[in-house]
């Protein structure tokens, strides 16, 4: 399903109404991933702990870069006696790390968050004719003298899915380099679209009439590509740990990790702990699982916790929050670049109104117009629909296909889903194939429509380049970015004391001071830039 395109002018760009991105890997594995175990041997003791674990019919997986640590399949019932060799330090699990859920909570997906995505470049610091997120101004990225122009002398190292090296947005940035992984593959692949989103954030390039613009804009910062996942969105903390040493080697400045796993790892710990020491940066997401529970690797000390927030600065209720956290960022309906042509754009029209409607899994790529009438809940035959755009209410326990394959036996030419709480839609045809476009609409937007009943409807899905996710994914390569941006200006100042000035200069929201939802508050670039200018990087 997937076909490289044009890139969509910015114009339609600025009227995209939704997009999500066609055969995204889900959050997490259906099934849980095979039990690993991590095996630390003794200093000097590789090839006899390597003996002993091929003695306990182990399969060693993966040697650790830089540590004395091997990740094994191992039968259960072998684990003690490999914990009693001479040779091995120690045995524990290698647990999962997940790129996060990617789906919108309900009450951020009204229209005024979605009109409040992206804004029309002034001219003033970008380009004409492309789109400015509203992370960057939010997060002051914006403001800061000469553009970033000192971000040359920075290295962000992405441990995620991949770049899509092709990219418009992308292709072009200065000092792009990575990794082949014998699991993954090829660093500038990326098969569920993730790691492009966050490196467009990080560094979307400021080029006239294309796309958008990241937080460092001017193509000189260096990225150096780490993939962990492929298109099942798993991998092992051994795998993490050994990307994070991976990015030590590569001579990062800082670690952005979009990524989490409900249980911590004394080796991955210990990999993040020496980083730190060695002076490197590492920030990672706090999940998406709206609990207190911490989420690793961003519970360990030696790395920054970033939380979620949406334009209007308010928390995502999908936000981890725990005494972990330690700064938030833009991480709701963020726009960001995904690989050429991978992403579904939808777009209603109905008479003179234009609707910010949703993307539907599954939906052919089509534009139809036609009166729109009131199919119910699509769940029979009406031959009243012949000739029609149908609008379809969520509900009456039918599935979404069922509901436009109707429409679509019905004579309809197009669907409108909407849902029947508050809130907007998400829906997927699932293994139902249609014919006819089908788009996702609110409760408040369906009930507009019902009001509109026999105007002309054009429902429109196209393919694109750019797409709007959430999550604590989004939020993470803010912090790595404006990190690196204010970084650059002082290279001179240490990880620790960069980190300190982000936490001290935050914007504090929420409760008064630090809390568990916001943290210290919002990243603010100019802030933290102005602090170290006026006090130096000890403050």
């Amino acid at each position: 399903m997937k076909r490289k395109i044009t890139a969509l002018p910015v114009r339609t760009l600025a009227m995209l109404c939704s997009v999500a991105v066609l055969g995204m890997a889900a959050s997490a594995a259906s099934a849980a991933p095979p039990v690993r175990y991590i095996v630390g041997f003794k200093a000097g003791a590789d090839n006899d702990a390597s003996a002993a674990v091929i003695r306990a019919r182990g399969n060693v997986k993966r040697k650790i870069r830089g540590m004395n640590a091997m990740s094994v399949e191992l039968p259960g019932e072998q684990v003690d006696t490999l914990r009693a060799d001479k040779n091995v330090a120690y045995v524990e699990i290698d647990p999962p790390r997940y790129l996060p859920s990617m789906e919108m909570s309900a009450e951020y997906t009204s229209a005024t968050e979605r009109s409040s995505a992206a804004n029309p470049a002034s001219g003033k610091n970008y380009y004409l004719g492309q789109l400015v997120p509203y992370g960057i101004s939010m997060t002051q990225a914006d403001q800061l003298p000469n553009g970033g122009a000192k971000s040359g002398n920075r290295k962000i190292c992405i441990i995620d899915s991949g770049y899509d090296r092709s990219h418009e947005d992308l292709n072009n940035n200065g000092t792009v380099t990575g990794e082949y992984d014998p699991g993954t593959g090829w660093w500038h692949t990326d098969e569920n679209s993730h790691g492009t989103h966050v490196a467009g954030t990080i560094a979307a390039a400021n080029n006239s009439g294309i796309g958008v613009v990241g937080v460092i804009p001017n193509q000189q910062l260096k990225l150096h590509i780490v993939k962990v996942f492929g298109a099942d969105g798993w991998a092992y903390s051994s795998e993490l740990a050994d990307a994070a040493n991976k990015c030590g080697d590569a001579k990062a400045n800082i670690i952005s990790m979009s990524l989490s796993g409900p249980e911590p790892s004394a080796t991955e710990q210990a990999a993040f702990d020496a980083l730190a020491a060695k002076g490197i940066l590492s920030v990672a997401a706090s999940s998406n699982a709206g609990t207190t529970a911490p989420r690793w690797p961003a519970g360990y000390q030696s790395v920054v916790s970033v939380g979620a927030l949406d334009s209007n600065k308010s928390w995502a209720t999908f936000s981890n929050y725990n005494p972990k956290v330690e700064l938030s960022a833009p991480g709701v309906r963020v726009l960001s670049t995904v690989p050429m042509g991978t992403a579904l754009v939808s777009s209603l029209n109905v008479g003179a109104s234009s609707y910010a409607v949703g993307s539907v899994t599954g939906s052919p790529h089509a534009t139809v117009t036609a009166p729109m009438a009131d199919f119910g809940f699509g769940g029979a035959i009406n031959p009243a629909m012949a000739g029609k755009v149908c609008l379809i209410s969520r509900g009456a326990g039918l599935p979404f296909g069922v509901k436009v394959a109707n429409c679509e036996a019905s004579g309809g030419v197009g669907a409108i889903l909407y849902n029947n709480v508050a809130g907007s839609l998400n829906p997927t045809l699932g293994t139902t194939v249609t014919t006819i476009p089908s788009v996702a609409a609110s409760l408040a937007e369906g009930a507009a429509m019902l009001g509109q009943l026999g105007q002309d409807a054009t429902v429109s899905v196209k393919v694109g380049n750019y797409a709007y996710f959430d999550g604590t994914s989004m939020a993470t390569p803010h912090v790595a970015a404006v990190a690196g941006l204010v970084w650059s200006y002082f290279p001179s100042c240490t990880a620790a004391q960069i980190r300190n000035t982000l936490a001290k200069s935050a914007e504090d929201l929420g409760t008064a001071g630090r809390d568990d939802k916001y943290g210290y508050g919002l990243v603010r670039a100019k802030a933290a830039y102005d602090r170290i200018a006026t006090m130096g990087c000890n403050n």
